[in-house]
């Protein structure tokens, strides 16, 4: 399998699974408190519709909070599983877990940080409920530029050796 083919698979699975886990942990938080309304497909994406008016200004701010905090908790995971990946003998498997990582770990500080002003709020609108919009934007970015240095200092290089480990012995 070509590494280009490789890289288009690892973007895709890694599309599916933020949504995955970032509109899931919405859902759940939403039949938790009995306020699920249905999905919405949006172009390429997806939204949980909950009855908002049904929810006090805590629980849609915890419902909004909810899939950030997943894809930051599983990103974290992820980095802690990286030496562990790293010694898989399938590419693919690397690969898709390599852009995994890195939409668990830039997608939600970037948006949070930056991106929440210029293409709606979304989540935004119900966490500013918990805490003060700017309080959130700086943690997201702070999150954001840790995240960064990870991915710099310990993904990159343990990937990029597993790759060239693999072509080394010929794989």
């Amino acid at each position: 399998m070509s590494k280009r083919f490789r890289q288009y698979i690892g973007i895709l699975a890694a599309v599916i699974s933020y949504y995955i886990i970032h509109e899931g942990a919405h859902l759940v938080a939403a039949l938790y408190y009995g306020v699920f309304k249905g999905i919405n497909f949006m172009g390429l994406g997806m939204q949980i519709d909950v009855y908002a008016d049904r929810m006090t200004d805590n629980q849609l701010g915890i419902f909004c909070l909810a899939g950030p905090v997943a894809t930051l908790l599983l990103g974290w995971v992820v980095i802690l599983l990286a030496k562990r990946i790293c010694t898989s003998k399938s590419k693919l498997f690397k690969a898709i877990m390599w852009y995994i990582s890195l939409s668990f770990l830039i997608i939600d500080p970037l948006y949070m940080s930056v991106l929440c002003g210029f293409f709606g709020s979304g989540d935004m609108n119900g966490i500013k409920l918990l805490f003060p919009e700017i309080a959130v934007r700086i943690v997201s970015a702070v999150i954001g530029v840790i995240h960064g240095v990870v991915i710099w200092k310990y993904l990159l290089p343990s990937y990029t050796k597993s790759f060239q480990k693999d072509n080394i012995h010929g794989e």
